[in-house]
């Protein structure tokens, strides 16, 4: 089951008694468990029919003991478990006599509760009979991390459902500057809608302008600068780097660089160098596409080959290897895009 099928049956209130939310993102976890959470039940229903726990304060039996009560005065009654890889979860077994509880109630979950486990920042154990009978009784949904190259795609699909467009140079700002984690880009997303009239398109513009990334002194402008190998831009973006080490850690320069020229690599073995195909195998929009043809132009096979070693070399000086005494990120910086351009 997809997000956005779960997202809609819930909607739709078509409520499963039992549910497993489980994952290193914790974005959908929190998403789902907070929608039930507000919609299950009415504000006059709550109080009698809506209990919450936390894994670490509360045992199994007592989730089940919960469980197995009936509504007062409603349809259902939601038993609500938050951090639930915090409970101990016992062991699955095949002794008959010793069976998991958890199991027991699973093979006959009563209909009018509906029982939710938030089981967060890890993976439950798919090979535990329990997990199966969550996708057997209702629901076991895998909040999986998700990949860097997905995030501009994940980033304009957020955007849209709340009815705006994004710009494809926005949406990769936001992944560059904010990572993976989806909860941190909702929030600022969020945010910066609030300042943008509904239907807009969001612009690279807005997001330097609410996130708080500098115009013209951001990893997107070195990038340009150095597929156009422009070595005055380029070292006056590093010169800034270099002052405000906080904002722009080295760390996250030359991953981005790497990601960047590995890009270019492809793009050199690529023989369909149509937009469309350009775009699919590189995984980018292919509002992109020409900035990759002007930078393999101007950096041949061999050379992206040896700026990729360039970049691994300062990745360790960085961390303190074989820095020969000079771990300054800001001149590792100024040396390191030299020597790519030069």
């Amino acid at each position: 089951m997809t997000a956005s099928t779960l997202i809609n049956d819930l909607k739709a209130r078509k409520f499963k008694p039992a549910y497993l939310f489980h994952g290193e993102e914790a974005y959908y976890i929190d998403l789902f468990s907070d929608y039930i959470e507000k919609n299950l039940l009415s504000d006059a229903e709550k109080g009698f029919n809506q209990t919450v726990f936390y894994g670490r304060d509360v045992d199994m039996m007592t989730v089940l003991n919960s469980a197995k009560r009936y509504p007062m005065m409603s349809e259902f009654q939601l038993v609500l478990i938050k951090e639930a890889q915090d409970m101990k979860w016992g062991k699955d077994t095949d002794d008959k006599k010793s069976q998991d509880p958890l199991l027991a109630y699973l093979e006959r979950p009563l209909a009018s509760t509906i029982l939710v486990f938030c089981y967060k920042h890890d993976k439950f154990d798919k090979r535990r009979k329990s997990y199966k009978a969550f996708e057997k009784a209702g629901v076991a949904f895998e909040s999986a991390s998700i990949y860097d190259n997905k995030v501009p795609g994940w980033v304009e699909d957020y955007v849209r459902e709340k009815a705006y467009r994004m710009n494809p140079r926005a949406s990769a700002m936001i992944a560059e500057y904010l990572g993976t984690d989806l909860s941190k880009i909702s929030n600022e997303l969020d945010k910066l809608m609030l300042n943008i009239p509904k239907g807009n398109e969001i612009t690279a513009e807005d997001v330097q302008d609410n996130i708080g990334i500098s115009k013209e002194y951001n990893v997107f402008e070195l990038q340009a600068a150095l597929a156009k190998r422009n070595v005055i831009k380029a070292s006056q973006i590093i010169t800034y780097f270099a002052s405000n080490p906080k904002s722009n850690p080295i760390q996250l320069i030359i991953g981005a660089l790497n990601t960047w020229f590995t890009r270019i690599l492809k793009f050199h073995y690529i023989t369909d160098k149509s937009q469309q195909n350009v775009a699919k195998v590189l995984s980018v929009n292919p509002y992109f596409v020409k900035d990759f043809e002007m930078a393999a132009k101007n950096y041949e096979l061999g050379k992206v080959f040896d700026i990729i070693s360039l970049l691994r070399e300062y990745d360790l000086k960085t961390k303190g290897v074989d820095s020969t005494g000079n771990t300054d990120s800001g001149e590792l910086m100024k040396e390191l895009v030299y020597k790519i351009i030069h």
